[in-house]
């Protein structure tokens, strides 16, 4: 696929696997959030792959499709950029009870990834996720924290927290990044 035209089949597949879904607790169309994280990825790189990678990082864990269908599409990296960043759902157990175990996983991936993309991604969709969080948190309190599969905001916090370390050798002189570490002690008063 000519990479000229490669985030936009990457845009137009993602829109069309998110169709019809809202993100947790709102009546806003889910693709706002894979979007929003593409647009934070490109304040701070113009690698098409890891945009395309941004928009495309929930519709494996998100919309059942394969990591093979994504290689097909849009090649190896995008494709392996995306894999890195979603959870094996561990179908069958309570998600409440594979929180943890996912989220550390997530973390490990992140720390040891060779690719620079796999991070950059990374901070897109948190950063993203975690402005929605900051907005809810401060309409609901801690109300907003019911929404989610682990009710735990000290939880939440070491994952965000975790998160912002793993991060900061690589982006942390992203605007970006200074962003969500700003926005993760708001949330959690730290």
């Amino acid at each position: 696929m000519p990479k000229d035209n490669l985030l936009e089949d990457a845009v137009a597949f993602a829109a069309q696997k998110h169709v019809g879904k809202f993100r947790k607790g709102s009546e806003l169309p889910y693709i706002v959030h894979p979007m929003e994280a593409t647009a934070i990825c490109a304040s701070f790189t113009e690698d098409v792959e890891v945009l395309a990678a941004a928009v495309l990082h929930d519709v494996v864990e998100d919309a059942g499709v394969s990591v093979e269908e994504l290689e097909g599409k849009f090649g190896s990296r995008v494709a392996a950029i995306v894999a890195g960043e979603s959870e094996d759902k561990r179908e069958g157990l309570p998600p409440a009870q594979t929180w943890k175990a996912r989220k550390l996983e997530g973390v490990e991936h992140v720390r040891n990834a060779d690719d620079i993309g796999v991070k950059m991604v990374c901070l897109g969709d948190k950063l993203s996720n975690i402005r929605s969080i900051q907005r809810d948190f401060e309409e609901l309190g801690d109300e907003v924290w019911q929404r989610f599969n682990q009710k735990d905001p000290a939880e939440h916090a070491w994952y965000y927290s975790t998160i912002a370390d793993v991060l900061e050798a690589d982006l942390g002189h992203t605007e970006a990044w200074r962003e969500y570490r700003e926005r993760v002690g708001k949330v959690f008063r730290k």
